[in-house]
């Protein structure tokens, strides 16, 4: 079995270390888990690995957030998948700071990257991994908070759950959502 995993987040050193990058690094540390690396292909970088029999195509796209459908689709498409085999993983500032939450489907919870995706797949249901960022920030300043650098704190509380997130991905590969639903998703 195949899977595609996409991790949502904006390329650039501007961007590194940002709130709004957490898929990204979420997909760093599982490939450094599995010894791969990322290496530049269609709008994005691409590492594969493999685990119990499945193939993990982990995808980070150059496409920036607002277009980030682009590159799903293009991969979903590539490797023949129907969206159930898809799961995204995006920051979500609704959420408390490292709270992790698995979805089968959902509306896009005005976060543009995962507009993005429903405009270009034409629809809502595929899965996805949510990130809680917290929302720390006042009226007006989301845009900052979310393309804000971590703090130090922050740091040390999501170091963990990023181990956790990469947990969640291979379990959704090996014994499906429903059942890593029920193992993982936080209160």
């Amino acid at each position: 079995m195949k899977y595609l995993i996409a991790g949502l987040g904006n390329i650039g050193p501007d961007y590194d270390g940002t709130r709004h990058n957490i898929g990204f690094m979420v997909l760093d540390d599982l490939a450094s888990r599995f010894d791969t690396a990322f290496e530049p292909a269609r709008y994005g970088d691409k590492a594969v690995f493999n685990y119990k029999s499945r193939i993990f195509t982990m995808i980070k796209p150059s496409t920036y957030m607002n277009r980030s459908g682009r590159a799903v689709n293009y991969w979903l498409e590539k490797e023949k998948l129907t969206p159930d085999k898809i799961l995204v993983v995006v920051d979500d500032v609704s959420l408390p700071l490292g709270t992790l939450r698995m979805r089968p489907k959902g509306g896009d919870g005005g976060h543009n990257g995962l507009a993005s995706i429903i405009e270009m797949i034409g629809h809502n249901s595929f899965p996805r991994l949510r990130f809680g960022i917290g929302n720390e920030f006042s009226r007006g300043f989301q845009v900052k908070y979310v393309l804000g650098k971590w703090e130090n704190e922050e740091l040390e509380t999501i170091k963990t759950k990023i181990k956790t997130a990469g947990d969640m991905i291979i379990s959704f590969g090996t014994i499906g959502i429903d059942r890593t639903m029920n193992l993982f998703n936080t209160k």
